[in-house]
C-alpha cells in the first residue's frame, strides 16, 4: 500500500512538473530575435488620423479627425455634397468647407471611402455598440454635446444629433457597460456624466461627479490667474468584473456603483506624476482569466505607463521648456480587499504612447515622445521603438525594445489591432492646423506593424481557424467548438484563447479595450485529419464580456491565429 501511495505520489509530481514546463513553453518567445517589422502602407487617407476604431466583419477601419481647421488634403466629393458649414477656431467664422474630415478606410484593400460629418468631432469619444455600430459622442463647440452613428456598409454615413448630451462633452470616456448600455465621464469643465441616450431622444439632466473636481490641477501664479493644468481629461474608465466601474483621474482612482451612483472605494494614489491628458500615459485592463469554474472569482489589474509632472504642460506652453517624461509602469489588482501599486522602469520614458493589446495577452506600447506633454508643439524626441510588455514574466524582464520606425508619431497617434495579428499605425499632429512645413509635420501616412508573433519563420505554426466550421455568435456562458488546422496535436499547456473587444482610440486612451482568456473545457484532436476543436466556455456575463464583437484567436505556443469575428450576447 506505501509502495502503491509513494508511486502515485511521483507520477504527480512528474504531471505537475510536465505542466509547468509545457505552461512555461507557451510563454517563451516563439522568435526572439525577430523583434517586429514596419510597413509603410502606399496610399494615406488624406487626412490625420486622431481618432480610429475598426468595425466588425467589414474590417473598416474609421478615421477621423476635427472640422474646427476647415482643411484636410481630401476633397469632399461632389456626391456627398452639398458641404456643410463649419466655423474655424482660430476666426471664429463659419464658411462652407469642402474638405473631408472622416472616412472609411479598409484595412485589407486599403480603398479609402469619404463620408461627410457636419457636427466638430474634435478630442472626442466613441464606442462600438452590441451591433458592432460605432456610437461617437462629443467634440468641441456644437459637437460637444452631439451623438453620432455609423454603420459599417459601403453606402453608409454619418447620423448626428447635436443636443442629445446633457453637458458638453470634449475630452470624455465612454465606457460599454454590462447591459449594452454607454456612460460617458467628464470633458473640458463637464465634472458629471450621464447615459448616452437613445436615438433621437435627448437627456434632461446628468449626474455631478465630485472625483473630477477633486482630480482637477491648476498651477498657482503669484499676482496672475490660475493657469489651468487639468490632468484629468480623458480619464481611464473600465467595467470590472463586479459590474462596478474603475475609474482612474489625475493620480487618483475608486470604484464606482453605477447603478447607485456611489462611490464604493478610494484607491491608493499613484505616486510619481500626472497620468491623465495633458500629462498623457497609457493605460490597459490586463487580461481577464476566465477558469472551468463557472463561478470562480476573477481578478481585474490595470496597468498604466508614463505620463509626466504634473506641471508638464505649463512648462511647455508658458515656458517654452520640455521635461522629460514618466519612466514608470504601475500596475494594481483593483479587485483585491488591499490593493496596492507596484511599479516597474520601462527601457524609456514615454508620455503620449498608446497601449494595444495583443492576443498573445501581451502588450505593445507604440508611439509617444520622451519630453514634454500634449498639446501643441508641447513634446519632442519621437519615441521611435514600440516597447513589448510581457505581463506573466518576473519584474525585470518583462520589456522588450522593438524595431523602430521612422515616422515620428506624438500627439493625436492611434493605435489599433488587426484581425491578422498586425497593428494599424496612424495620425500624429502636434500643429494647430494641417502644416507640412513644422519641425514634425502633420503626419497623413499610415503603417501596419507586425509583432515578435509574426516573424516569417514561424508562419507554418500558425493555427488557422475553419470559420465556416465554428459558430460566430452565442450567449454567455455557452460551450463553442472552434475548428482549428494545424499541423501538431494540441494540448491545454500549450494553448490559450483570447478574445479582444476591438477599441475607440484617441489621444492615448483605447476606450472598452479588453481580452478575456476563455476557460478551455476540451480539446478533441484529429476531429479528422490535420483538423481539431477546442471546446471554449464563453464568458459567464456582460460584467466579464459586454455584448458585441470580440477578435477571437487561438494562440498555441506563443503563436495566435488570424482572429475571426465573434459576437457574445
Amino acid at each position: 500500500m506505501a509502495a502503491t501511495s509513494k508511486l502515485v505520489f511521483i507520477l504527480a509530481v512528474l504531471l505537475l512538473v510536465s505542466g509547468h514546463r509545457a505552461s512555461a513553453a507557451a510563454n517563451d518567445d516563439p522568435a526572439p530575435y525577430f523583434l517586429g517589422k514596419w510597413e509603410l502602407l502606399p496610399n494615406n487617407p488624406g487626412i490625420s488620423a486622431m481618432h480610429s476604431v475598426l468595425l466588425p466583419n467589414v474590417d473598416e477601419m474609421v478615421i477621423f479627425d476635427a472640422t474646427v481647421w476647415q482643411i484636410s488634403r481630401l476633397p469632399l466629393p461632389d456626391y456627398k455634397r452639398p458641404c456643410p458649414m463649419h466655423q474655424n477656431k482660430a476666426t471664429n467664422v463659419t464658411n462652407i468647407d469642402c474638405w473631408c474630415h472622416s472616412v472609411f478606410y479598409n484595412v485589407n484593400t486599403l480603398q479609402v471611402t469619404p463620408l461627410k460629418v457636419i457636427t466638430d468631432t474634435w478630442c472626442s469619444s466613441g464606442g462600438l455598440d452590441v451591433n458592432g455600430n460605432l456610437i461617437s459622442t462629443g467634440g468641441f463647440l456644437g459637437g460637444s454635446r452631439t451623438t453620432r452613428y455609423l454603420w459599417g456598409c459601403p453606402t453608409c454615413d454619418w447620423t448626428e444629433y447635436p443636443t442629445a448630451l446633457k453637458d458638453g462633452r470634449w475630452y470624455a470616456t465612454q465606457v460599454l457597460l454590462a447591459d449594452g448600455s454607454f456612460l460617458i465621464f467628464g470633458g473640458r469643465d463637464s465634472f458629471s456624466y450621464e447615459y448616452i441616450p437613445a436615438e433621437r431622444t435627448e437627456n434632461a439632466y446628468s449626474i455631478p461627479f465630485q472625483f473630477l473636481r477633486d482630480t482637477y490641477d491648476v498651477y498657482r501664479r503669484p499676482g496672475q490667474d490660475d493657469f489651468r493644468l487639468e490632468n484629468n481629461l480623458y480619464p481611464f474608465v473600465y467595467l470590472v468584473p463586479d459590474g462596478n466601474l474603475y475609474i482612474f483621474a489625475n493620480n487618483r482612482s475608486i470604484l464606482l456603483d453605477p447603478r447607485a451612483n456611489y462611490v464604493l472605494r478610494e484607491y491608493p494614489p499613484l505616486p510619481g506624476g500626472a497620468r491623465n491628458y495633458p500629462s498623457t500615459s497609457t493605460s490597459v485592463l490586463l487580461p481577464l482569466k476566465l477558469y472551468r469554474d463557472y463561478y470562480a472569482r476573477v481578478d481585474a489589474e490595470v496597468l498604466i505607463c508614463g505620463g509626466s509632472v504634473p506641471e508638464a504642460f505649463y512648462f511647455g506652453e508658458v515656458e517654452k521648456r520640455l521635461v522629460p517624461a514618466l519612466d514608470d509602469c504601475a500596475r494594481m489588482v483593483v479587485t483585491s480587499p488591499d490593493p496596492v501599486w507596484t511599479t516597474e522602469k520601462m527601457p524609456t520614458p514615454r508620455v503620449m504612447s498608446d497601449g494595444v493589446l495583443l492576443p498573445t495577452g501581451d502588450v505593445l506600447l507604440i508611439n509617444g515622445a520622451e519630453l514634454g506633454s500634449a498639446g501643441w508643439k508641447d513634446a519632442d524626441k519621437p519615441c521611435f521603438k514600440p516597447l513589448l510588455y510581457k505581463p506573466s514574466k518576473p519584474p525585470g524582464s518583462r520589456f522588450t525594445e522593438l524595431a523602430p520606425s521612422d515616422i515620428p508619431r506624438m500627439y493625436h497617434s492611434v493605435a489599433n489591432l488587426l484581425p491578422d495579428g498586425r497593428v494599424f499605425v496612424g495620425g500624429s499632429n502636434d500643429n494647430d492646423g494641417y502644416q507640412e512645413w513644422a519641425k514634425f509635420p502633420t503626419e497623413l501616412r499610415l503603417e501596419k506593424f507586425s509583432p515578435p508573433y509574426l516573424a516569417p519563420e514561424l508562419a507554418d505554426r500558425r493555427t488557422m481557424i475553419l470559420v465556416d466550421e465554428t459558430e460566430k455568435a452565442a450567449p454567455y456562458g455557452k460551450w463553442v467548438g472552434i475548428k482549428v488546422k494545424s499541423a501538431e496535436m494540441l494540448n491545454e499547456f500549450d494553448l490559450m484563447v483570447t478574445m479582444i473587444a476591438p477599441p475607440f482610440v484617441t489621444h492615448s486612451i483605447s476606450m472598452n479595450q479588453r481580452l478575456i482568456e476563455l476557460a478551455i473545457i476540451e480539446i478533441k484532436n484529429d476531429v479528422y485529419p490535420g483538423v481539431h476543436e477546442v471546446v471554449v466556455a464563453m464568458p459567464p456575463s456582460g460584467n466579464i464580456a459586454p455584448p458585441g464583437y470580440y477578435m477571437l484567436s487561438v494562440v498555441l505556443k506563443g503563436i495566435p491565429s488570424p482572429s475571426m469575428w465573434f459576437q457574445v450576447k
